[in-house]
């Protein structure tokens, strides 16, 4: 049985990291910042490294949090029940929205399954339904949001150095603000969770207590001060050294009108091209940490209830064994099957480049930034279709693809009614079984 299970959560990982991971690579691979295949090999590292290191923390909340445990404390096998139509439900509607390209929300998938079986099983005041209504909320706020930041990152890129007569000067000046931007907003993302072990060790070995952000502020701004130093030789390295403090370089293609992307010196589309790697990395990295919970954390209330017999009410230790296994399940998912939501985010909505690319992603990280502040749960998918959309718009609204918006939208209103009733009728018919 426990062997079943295990297939089960590797399934639902798999068709996680097929449909998912297109958040952190969509827009690069569109972008043409990285081939196809880079992106699967970054992604598919950083994504279970992610979820190895960091995934323990969500997975305990999800296996513990939504699903009243004190509800199910007299009927434990119910709730390994329920957790295992989770697993079913779940990777069934997360592989269908896949096949079709469409990217959707894990998070709302598997609050939506476990909302479907408790229904079932102990009536509808079993359900959280504020958690439902800010899941509803976050559907309309999230990608209008980032849209919005998203949009206007790009229009003062455009404006500031996209379309001036001395674009390399002007992106020379930049630089540093660039470099600040987003290893600030990814920084204050996954920096705390890497430096805590390093803060730990410093009180319990050394005996130095140094609080926990300002080691990330130590790390962030050397690592900001190092990306803009980096970048300025790659600046003038391409520009064949002709960019200098006060120098004046003019661009050798003419600039287009407001109604149209501006043409641009390669070598700035290039530069741009390494910002928006990066910042790839840090979504995956952040999404493989986060985001493995909806695989693992079905599993882990399962493998707990089946080893102690009873359910996990204080909370839930996850084993290595889970995160590795949760891990795996992603980057195969990505590796095998994860080129045609990539395809839909970054080919289908509109033709990015690599600065603009960069905008919608920082527009995702500080989206996700400022709802995981007011303890909105959002989802990357619609804050990343958010931000394309919003460049897209500052570029030509005409040339977004409203048809491709049309399909993905109605994935995502379908996401937790469909979990939901998949997960009630598999457990209705596991049950009668």
């Amino acid at each position: 049985m426990i062997f079943i299970v295990i297939l089960l959560a590797f399934y639902l990982a798999f068709n996680l990291g097929a449909n998912d991971v297109a958040n952190a690579m969509g827009t690069s691979v569109g972008s043409k910042a990285v081939t196809l295949k880079q992106a699967l090999i970054i992604a598919g590292v950083l994504e279970f490294t992610g979820a190895v290191l960091f995934g323990h923390e969500v997975s305990q909340t999800l296996a513990t949090k939504i699903a009243n445990p004190n509800l199910f404390a007299g009927t434990p096998q119910m709730l390994m029940n329920g957790m295992i139509t989770v697993l079913i439900s779940c990777g069934l509607w997360l592989q269908i929205a896949t096949s079709r390209g469409l990217p959707v929300s894990s998070s709302h998938a598997v609050v939506g399954a476990i909302a479907g079986f408790s229904w079932v099983a102990l009536g509808v005041d079993a359900i959280d339904w504020s958690s439902i209504g800010k899941i509803t909320l976050g559907w309309i706020v999230t990608p209008v949001i980032s849209g919005a930041i998203a949009g206007f990152f790009y229009s003062q890129i455009k404006r500031w150095i996209l379309e001036q007569p001395h674009q390399l000067l002007q992106m020379n000046e930049w630089i540093p603000w660039l470099s600040a931007m987003l290893l600030g907003i990814f920084g204050v993302i996954v920096l705390p969770s890497v430096t805590q072990p390093l803060a730990n060790f410093l009180i319990e070995e050394v005996g130095v207590k140094i609080p926990t952000h300002d080691i990330s502020l130590c790390v962030g701004g050397i690592a900001a001060v190092g990306l803009s130093l980096y970048s300025w030789r790659q600046l003038e390295v391409g520009s064949g050294g002709s960019v200098r403090s006060g120098g004046s370089v003019r661009s050798s293609k003419p600039i287009t009108t407001n109604h149209q992307p501006p043409t641009t010196n390669e070598t700035i589309e290039r530069l741009f091209a390494k910002f928006q790697l990066l910042s790839a990395c840090f979504v995956a990295f952040a999404h493989g940490s986060n985001d493995v919970g909806n695989a693992i954390a079905p599993l882990a209330a399962i493998v707990y209830i089946h080893n102690t017999g009873t359910v996990p009410i204080g909370g839930i230790a996850i084993p290595i064994w889970i995160l590795v296994l949760g891990g795996a399940g992603i980057v195969a998912g990505l590796a095998i099957w994860g080129k045609k939501v990539i395809a839909t985010i970054g080919e289908s909505i509109i033709s990015l480049q690599p600065s603009s690319g960069f905008c919608a992603e920082l527009a995702t990280a500080t989206t996700i930034l400022l709802a995981s502040r007011l303890g909105l749960p959002v989802s990357t998918s619609h804050a990343l279709v958010g931000g394309v959309v919003g460049v897209g718009l500052v570029q030509n609204p005409k040339s977004v693809q409203f048809k491709t918006l049309q399909g993905i939208a109605t994935a995502w209103l379908v996401t937790v009614p469909i979990s939901a009733g998949l997960c009630a009728v598999i457990f209705s018919i596991a049950r009668i079984l």
